[in-house]
């Protein structure tokens, strides 16, 4: 295992946030858009990937011949495997341009085996609309890079798979929030963009050597605007006086659920009905006021659990809804935290087994290239700074500026 004097190794924590993603995706797929009280009422409560997707017995042709369960991950991990590759391509920090050029061509160009599907093929065919977006608007309209979310569903699509850009910038929140929103504005806006910069954020700030959860939910708070912060804050606030309940996970899931209400319209209800065609909606548009739902739940849940990795994935996912993108925001932000400390090798096993591919092969590609562009930032840092002190310390200047005046 990857450690430090400090505590997990770079290497070590982007292992654990990668394995974080998969196993939050892939435990939570299996329940996604059942509601807590369906999950309770048809599993108990989901704990482990061994369980077979609710959707299971459904007619092939009616679940589209897709499949979940036992392992099984979803568009999360594989848009996050796909911003990866973009950074090790790229080798620098990312922008816009990177999310119309390296990013089409990963989800649009590159053929890769999709588990859901069985079959290998490119990954747009699996995405759903928001994120096909992207290919549209860069590949198909050639819009301006930074113009590219103008007009998308607004959503946690970005968020979801945004950990890799907390990665590139280690222990740097802002400079990760700022990456994020750089990036995203390719993809998503409003909210689900300002999502975006926030959770990059928290993953920055859970590499901070000893850092806690509640520094990380304190940064995400001083980072985040307007209804994204609100949300963050009260179920925060919630997540703190709730922890004497934790072990009543259908009182806490109420009550989070109660107060992310304010925020989002989503509710239980996930699906689309052709009657709510055409009618006139706050739904999914742009907001100041509202948040997406699945950040401020995983940290909440992540707060409750006073950072415990299992604990606070698999409380996620079991509250229902977006199950998936919960599970896997919260896995990565505390992967990123505990280091490889939270990877089961029986599961991370399983999980390379049902996905073909291997994770730590994957995190170690990653991490090379992310430490190559941390020690770029450093070297930077050091002429800036000696620029800074030369211009200061400089005997000439006083007189420039007295004969300026």
């Amino acid at each position: 295992m990857e450690r430090t004097e400090a505590g997990p190794s770079l290497k070590g924590r982007v292992r654990g946030m990668l394995h974080g993603v998969a196993f939050g995706d892939a435990v939570g797929a299996t329940i996604e858009k059942l509601s807590a009280a369906e999950i309770r009422q048809r599993y108990g409560r989901v704990t482990s990937l061994e369980v077979d997707w609710h959707r299971a017995e459904v007619p092939e042709a009616a679940r589209g011949g897709r499949i979940r369960g036992h392992g099984i991950v979803t568009d999360d991990t594989l848009m996050t495997l796909c911003l990866m590759a973009v950074y090790r391509e790229a080798g620098r920090h990312l922008d816009a341009w990177d999310m119309a050029g390296g990013m089409v061509r990963q989800i649009a160009w590159t053929p890769r085996w999709i588990p859901e599907m069985q079959r290998e093929t490119m990954l747009i065919e699996r995405l759903f609309y928001p994120e096909k977006w992207i290919f549209q608007r860069h590949q198909l309209t050639s819009c301006d890079p930074r113009e590219g979310g103008i007009g998308n569903m607004v959503n946690c699509g970005a968020a979801m798979y945004i950990a890799p850009v907390g990665a590139a910038n280690a222990c740097d929140p802002k400079a990760a929030y700022d990456e994020a929103i750089d990036l995203a504005a390719g993809h998503q806006h409003s909210y689900g963009l300002e999502a975006a910069g926030v959770m990059a954020a928290c993953v920055a700030a859970a590499m901070v050597p000893g850092t806690t959860i509640e520094a990380v939910v304190d940064t995400a708070v001083s980072l985040a605007k307007d209804g994204t912060r609100a949300a963050i804050a009260d179920i925060a606030a919630a997540a703190r006086r709730l922890k004497p309940h934790r072990a009543d996970h259908a009182r806490v899931t109420a009550e989070f659920q109660s107060i992310i209400g304010r925020y989002s319209s989503m509710g239980d209800d996930v699906h689309r009905h052709p009657e709510r065609a055409g009618l006139p909606t706050h739904d999914y548009t742009p907001s100041r006021l509202r948040s997406i739902e699945e950040l401020p739940l995983a940290l909440g849940f992540c707060l409750l659990n006073d950072g415990d990795f299992r604990a606070s994935v698999l409380d996620g996912v079991n509250s229902g809804r977006d199950t998936d993108s919960i599970g896997c925001m919260a896995g990565a932000i505390l992967g990123a935290m505990h280091g490889e400390a939270v990877i089961d090798p029986a599961e991370r096993d399983l999980l390379d087994r049902a996905n073909r591919f291997d994770l730590t092969a994957e995190a170690d590609r990653f991490h090379d290239a992310v430490a190559g562009i941390l020690a770029a930032d450093f070297g930077l840092a050091r002429l800036r700074d000696a620029r800074r002190r030369a211009l200061i310390s400089d005997p000439a200047e006083p007189a420039r500026a007295a004969a300026v005046h």
